[in-house]
């Protein structure tokens, strides 16, 4: 009953961390202490470390969608929309039962398993960093990763809430080339000036394109305003997008308006 109880209480923090993650913190969330050089802080160091105990259910639901957490971590990457969460949630418990500390490197990620070490790249300003992830969230559309305040500071994304970024999975036995630390030429938290990688909504994918150019109509007839294409690839599929998007901003408008006009949300596509 004892197990029963706090793995309950590892799933309604889930429930808290789902409001910190849109545009950085949610509201009445926010930094802590003034953090004069985050390229001093250490990075997450990978170990072979246990599940969590409570952390790693097979399904979990949060606000009526399930997520399926991942048997491994091994080889894991992918790219997407990075956030941020604060002083709101600091001391409280997170997934894996360990308290969050926001002057720490962790993360929060929906289905990595707990513990998981990741190399979060900034596709912005090309920092690296290091993080444990520990916790789950993020749980807004369009955000793949909700990282401490400490290591958004480091990464370069405090100015901006978010930031387009690549993870992937590094273990104790990994390349010493995956932790890279980029030159800082820039104040502390501030992301360098750099070219955006661009962003684009996928709506859906078909092997028929006649499919997809059927969706590209109906998109039209319901009002969705913004730029759509369909890209077809060498593996024979379709596929509808929105784009190209600005910002992280435009990206939730043009899921917005997917939702508005009934269809599937999407979800980001960042071009290597």
């Amino acid at each position: 009953m004892i197990r029963r109880i706090e793995a309950i209480g590892g799933v309604l923090l889930v429930l808290f961390l789902a409001g910190c993650s849109g545009m950085g913190p949610a509201p009445g969330d926010g930094p802590g202490r003034v953090i004069d050089n985050p390229q001093a802080i250490p990075d997450a160091i990978p170990r072979n470390a246990p599940p969590s105990r409570y952390g790693n259910p097979d399904t979990y639901e949060v606000f009526g969608e399930t997520y399926r957490v991942m048997r491994t971590a091994d080889g894991h990457r992918e790219r997407g929309i990075a956030s941020w969460y604060g002083s709101k949630f600091h001391g409280r418990r997170t997934s894996s039962g360990e308290p969050y500390d926001m002057y720490t490197m962790t993360a929060a990620h929906r289905s990595l398993p707990l513990p998981t070490w990741v190399e979060v790249r900034h596709l912005g300003n090309d920092r690296r960093i290091v993080v444990k992830v520990n916790d789950r969230g993020p749980f807004a559309d369009n955000r793949i990763i909700d990282l401490s305040y400490a290591a958004a500071a480091k990464l370069g994304m405090l100015g901006t809430g978010t930031a387009p970024v690549e993870i992937r999975t590094v273990t104790p036995e990994g390349p010493e080339e995956s932790v890279v630390e980029a030159a800082n030429t820039t104040a502390p938290g501030e992301s360098a000036p750099s070219d955006d990688p661009g962003y684009w909504l996928q709506v859906a994918a078909f092997g028929e394109r006649q499919n997809a150019e059927q969706l590209m109509r109906e998109l039209a007839a319901a009002g969705v305003r913004h730029p759509a294409r369909i890209e077809s690839g060498d593996d024979g599929l379709h596929r509808v997008r929105l784009g190209p998007l600005d910002n992280a901003e435009a990206v939730d408008d043009a899921s917005q308006a997917l939702k508005t006009a009934n269809f599937d949300p999407g979800h980001v596509i960042i071009p290597d």
